[in-house]
């Protein structure tokens, strides 16, 4: 929960002297929510592997089109976004209640950065709600105790775990992490999935990312990322590259950022 003694003290607690994950991305989007330490880091990954600025925004649009399906199609009215980062345009809950004003949104994230803006996320149309819980997503029965503050767990929820899963190295333990979220849910829930896939060039990204002083982030085969959907539905086209998970527009180039929207029946 934010108040605003904690938004100071976060305020207070920010490391600018190191790289921070959430505000290179800020940078890669275009965003002036970081320090020249960020930007120089963005700026030598996209040197080494330039694609990282469309994986960035491939990753918002891909954000905007899922919720917007799950909101309006598939009749959503919750969603739990966990590894929120930083306010951008078209945040979650402005896209869901742009649909369906009754929508009711909670933010998950453990960054000190992300608290200091976290009202920028609680912009709520009357109709619906937004929250922020400040804790670690792997950290799920935390998470779930203080969401459900605000969201009704015996309803379906959509659950959103957009370029974070990196961040749990080992796969096992990613894989279980996702399951202790959706086991607590009903059927009719969703879990919406993108990460950046294996290649030799996003390996070298990677190594360069944790080598500039940011928190290490991997990337995954693609085989493997396939399998955190296993006892899913998976909503069509499937699993690929988001840049083609129902674009906008027809010939959408393809990024090597991978996702999935599935449904648990």
């Amino acid at each position: 929960m934010t108040d605003r003694q904690g938004i100071q003290m976060a305020v207070d607690g920010i490391d600018t002297g190191t790289p921070h994950s959430a505000r290179v991305w800020n940078y890669w989007l275009g965003g002036k929510d970081n320090y020249e330490v960020d930007r120089r880091l963005g700026a030598t990954m996209e040197e080494l592997y330039p694609q990282i600025i469309e994986i960035a925004r491939a990753s918002r649009a891909f954000q905007a089109r899922a919720v917007r399906y799950l909101a309006g199609e598939a009749g959503v009215r919750q969603f739990l976004d966990l590894g929120t980062g930083l306010p951008t345009a078209n945040a979650t809950h402005e896209v869901a209640q742009d649909v369906e004003p009754t929508a009711r949104i909670v933010y998950v994230d453990n960054d000190p950065i992300v608290l200091a803006h976290a009202r920028a996320l609680l912009t709520s149309r009357p109709e619906g709600a937004t929250d922020y819980v400040h804790a670690d997503l792997r950290d799920a029965k935390t998470v779930l105790r203080e969401a459900g503050r605000t969201l009704d767990l015996d309803r379906p929820v959509a659950v959103m775990v957009l370029s974070t899963l990196g961040h749990v190295a080992d796969s096992g333990e990613a894989a279980a992490l996702l399951r202790s979220y959706l086991d607590a849910l009903p059927a009719g829930s969703y879990l919406m999935l993108c990460d950046t896939i294996e290649t030799p060039e996003t390996q070298a990204g990677s190594d360069e990312y944790a080598s500039g002083g940011a928190m290490p982030y991997i990337s995954r085969p693609k085989e493997i990322m396939a399998t955190f959907a296993d006892g899913l539905e998976m909503v069509e086209p499937g699993f690929g590259s988001i840049s083609l998970w129902r674009p906008d527009a027809a010939g959408g180039t393809p990024v090597d950022q991978w996702g999935f929207v599935a449904a648990k029946r």
